[in-house]
C-alpha cells in the first residue's frame, strides 16, 4: 500500500511538473510581440535599375536578405548589373520606432551611419559617412521595394522591387 501511495504522489509530482513547464512554454510564446523589423526576415527576389554618377542607368538583379530580429536587423542587398554588382550591408537596432545602426558598401568601398525610423510597412534612414544619401524601404508581408539616393560616390540612386523568394 505505501508502494502504491508512494508511485501516485511521484506520479502527481512529475504531471504538476509537466503542466509548470508547458506552461512557462505557453506564456513565453504569447507574450513575445512582433516587431516592425519581424515583417523583414527572410529572403528576397527582384530587379531594378542602378544609376552612377557618370548618369549611365544599368538594369538590376536583386537578392536580399534580413537577419535577426525583435529589436535587431542584418540587412544584405546583393545586386548584379552589366557592368557593376551593389553590394550594401547593414546592421540596425530599433528602439520606440527609431533606428539606428551601421551601413558599409563593399563595390564603392563606403561605409557610415544610419539613423532614422520604422512604422506602418515603411523605414526611412539617413545614411552618412563614405556616401550621403537617404534609404526607403516600404513592405507588406509579400512585397517590398527599395529606394537608394546618394551623393559623394560612384552611385548615384538604386531602385528594386522585391518580392519573397
Amino acid at each position: 500500500m505505501t508502494a502504491l501511495i508512494r508511485a501516485q504522489t511521484t506520479s502527481r509530482s512529475i504531471a504538476a511538473l509537466c503542466l509548470a513547464i508547458l506552461f512557462t512554454l505557453l506564456l513565453g510564446l504569447t507574450t513575445h510581440a512582433a516587431t516592425p523589423f519581424d515583417s523583414l526576415l527572410g529572403s528576397w527576389r527582384g530587379s531594378g535599375q542602378v544609376q552612377l554618377s557618370n548618369g549611365s542607368r544599368e538594369r538590376l538583379q536583386c537578392n536580399v536578405y534580413y537577419t535577426g530580429g525583435g529589436a535587431q536587423l542584418g540587412m544584405a542587398i546583393r545586386c548584379q548589373s552589366e557592368s557593376t554588382n551593389v553590394e550594401i550591408r547593414s546592421k540596425l537596432s530599433e528602439s520606440g520606432g527609431r533606428v539606428s545602426g551601421t551601413w558599409e558598401e563593399r563595390t564603392f568601398n563606403a561605409s557610415g551611419t544610419a539613423s532614422g525610423q520604422i512604422g506602418s510597412g515603411r523605414v526611412s534612414l539617413q545614411i552618412s559617412g563614405g556616401i550621403k544619401g537617404s534609404m526607403q524601404v516600404s513592405y507588406s508581408p509579400t512585397s517590398q521595394s527599395v529606394s537608394i539616393s546618394t551623393s559623394g560616390g560612384g552611385l548615384k540612386s538604386v531602385q528594386i522591387s522585391l518580392s519573397r523568394s
